[in-house]
């Protein structure tokens, strides 16, 4: 049970601190609409699901020791971030997205969007193998540590989606449009700074 307690804490206050994914699901929650925001929360839950997988497989853990193997992991999500980062900065204050004219993201393009934040965001690697290495014991059944595996998922899936509910409302969404000149610079400041952090954090 007190296993089962922490992964829970351990999973909430990951969830909930502001980061990439949150950034990124509030970004096409209110530029693009509900749908796009919720693909977009699916493709974070599923690249949680990518995380627990290694990790059980034990790579996460090899991840973790190895300075050239998780900077390579680290340089990799950093420069998408920042990729990502720049491109929403410098998109045009003045365009106005319309939800039913179907010029936004594709759901299979939101659902990638959010897979290919959360998959290569070393700080989830971290996440996810520190809960692994420290709560789970070597004792425990592996359909224990799956089962763990799909809460951090649902977690991270119901959290968002609320997230992507939330900023696609029309009243916030409207709000947001008329700043969205502004709100791009400061989400793709956020996401590019956090690019450039992750990149320049020491590997352990």
């Amino acid at each position: 049970m007190t296993e089962i307690l922490a992964v829970a804490v351990i999973t909430v206050l990951a969830v909930v601190a502001p980061g990439a994914d949150f950034a990124m699901i509030v970004r096409n929650s209110y530029l693009h609409g509900r749908r796009t925001g919720l693909f977009a929360a699916a493709g974070v839950a599923a690249g949680v699901l990518v995380h627990v997988t290694y990790t059980m497989l034990g790579v996460g853990l090899l991840i973790a020791s190895s300075t050239f193997l998780f900077t390579v992991v680290k340089l990799t999500g950093a420069a998408y971030l920042v990729y990502v980062g720049v491109r929403t900065f410098r998109t045009r204050g003045e365009v106005e997205v319309d939800l039913e004219d179907g010029t936004g993201l594709t759901p299979l393009a939101a659902l990638r969007s959010g897979f290919l934040t959360n998959v290569l965001n070393p700080k989830t690697t971290l996440f996810v193998v520190s809960t692994f290495a420290q709560v789970v014991g070597p004792g425990t059944p592996a359909v224990q540590q799956v089962g763990y595996g799909l809460f951090m998922s649902l977690a991270h899936l119901l959290w968002f989606g609320t997230v992507a509910v939330f900023f696609s409302q029309d009243r916030m969404r409207t709000l947001m449009l008329r700043a969205q000149k502004v709100l791009n610079k400061v989400i793709g400041s956020v996401l590019a700074g956090l690019g450039v952090s992750l990149a320049f954090a020491p590997s352990h």
